[in-house]
């Protein structure tokens, strides 16, 4: 089990999260040991350019959708240096990342999914 997957977890229990991730696959966006905060996300609000939470062929990123199949309810994930890692459904999109060392990542408003009674 990877470093994300506890938080995958947390993430699709209902929960925000903050973390430090590692790795430069997400730089100047992520920097490694970044703190970042990322909540539940409604999978079908997401949009190209978004950073999310994501199982991808039984890994878990928090990396880029790079492009949105809604018609089959997919997203493709990528990192933010040209790799692409795949698509996958909405059901292994957990979270959305919303700030990144407290600076608010833009065009999150209406994606976070309501937890909760």
């Amino acid at each position: 089990m990877g470093a994300l997957d506890a938080v995958a977890a947390r993430v699709a229990a209902g929960a925000t999260v903050r973390f430090r991730p590692t790795g430069n696959s997400m730089v100047p966006l992520i920097r490694s040991r970044e703190q970042v905060t990322v909540a539940p996300v409604d999978p079908a609000a997401v949009q190209v350019g978004d950073i999310v939470l994501a199982r991808v062929a039984g890994t878990v990123y928090l990396h880029l959708v790079s492009a949105v199949d809604a018609a089959n309810g997919r997203v493709q994930i990528s990192n933010n240096r040209g790799r692409v890692n795949g698509w996958t459904g909405h059901a292994r999109v957990y979270g959305i990342c919303v700030d990144v060392e407290g600076a608010p990542r833009p065009r999150t408003d209406g994606k976070v999914r309501a937890c909760g009674p």
